[in-house]
């Protein structure tokens, strides 16, 4: 006599079940979901070398928000140098193809209606969106003209359900801030390899006061920091911060050339090779700086040139 034919259990999820004994049996249908994705998606998902689609008919929007002077009551010190770093990224990112929007102390409610102007544009023409602030910061704000703005209340606007024409698309949000009150110490390598001839600055340096901080900020954005939490971060009075100076020169070289995450682990290398030599606080001689970033993409980002 035919038995009945059992279910078919592959590809179902199931929790292991315990024996009347108390021993645990491994549940036989315990597939793993990647399972139930059809061949090509399964392929892709374990594939490391996938990329972002950067074939888009246009790179994309990349807003400045620059802060040299603030509304006095603030008490926020003026940030000279700033401008250098504006100019530094206006060029860099338009030889990468972004469409260059820069602003000059705009107040909060300036810059929210810029953030809300652009999330709800049609992006499906492009290949991502960049977002720049130069400016002082304080736990998870960054400071305007005259008041301080949440990040995560900015970054929330291009969600996929808040911008659904950059879904799956690079979202890039880099922060020029301190994050904290404390100055990096030097160590001494162990490997001599990793030691640098220091240069001396010629002009002062000083920090960008305040503590951000990392937010997830969902899949597809990535959150640049010119500093890890906790810590100052140096810029100097003519030449603009350490750390556009170095992504502004590591982008000229590379960035048509290396994977992105590439190109800001560089950039941690070199910022943290610097050492502060001139600087009005004596506490501050000698300490160090090193950026990080928040990384949310699930694929690889290059900015390769568009073909014309």
């Amino acid at each position: 006599m035919a038995t009945k034919e059992q279910p078919q259990t592959a590809g179902i999820v199931t929790q292991d079940s315990k024996s009347a004994d108390g021993n645990a049996n491994v549940g036989k249908a315990n597939v793993a979901e990647v399972d139930f994705l059809p061949p090509i998606q399964r392929a892709d998902l374990m594939d490391p070398s996938v990329e972002y689609n950067m074939n888009h008919k246009r790179r994309g929007l990349a807003l400045i928000f620059n802060y040299e002077h603030f509304f006095w009551y603030l008490g926020m010190p003026m940030r000279r140098g700033t401008n250098a770093d504006k100019m530094n990224l206006e060029i860099r990112l338009e030889n990468l193809g972004f469409e260059v929007q820069a602003f000059d102390n705009l107040k909060a409610a300036e810059v929210l209606e810029k953030i809300h102007q652009v999330a709800t544009s049609d992006h499906s023409d492009v290949d991502c969106f960049l977002c720049v602030f130069l400016s002082h910061g304080e736990n998870n704000h960054i400071f305007a003209y005259d008041a301080k703005l949440e990040i995560q209340e900015m970054t929330a606007l291009f969600r996929g359900d808040k911008c659904s024409s950059l879904v799956g698309k690079p979202k890039i949000f880099v922060i020029q801030a301190c994050r904290g009150d404390k100055h990096d110490e030097p160590v001494k390598p162990r490997d001599e390899v990793d030691t640098l001839e220091k240069k001396a600055m010629v002009n002062e340096l000083v920090t960008d006061a305040g503590a951000v901080y990392t937010l997830p900020a969902g899949a597809d954005f990535i959150m640049c920091y010119s500093v890890a939490e906790g810590f100052y971060s140096h810029r100097e009075t003519v030449n603009g911060s350490w750390y556009i100076q170095d992504l502004c020169n590591l982008l000229k070289e590379y960035g048509s050339k290396l994977e992105f995450t590439e190109i800001l682990t560089l950039v941690n290398r070199k910022v943290s090779q610097r050492s502060v030599e001139n600087c009005l606080d004596a506490k501050a001689l000698g300490k160090k700086q090193v950026p990080c970033f928040a990384s949310m993409l699930t694929k690889k980002l290059y900015f390769r040139p568009k073909s014309s």
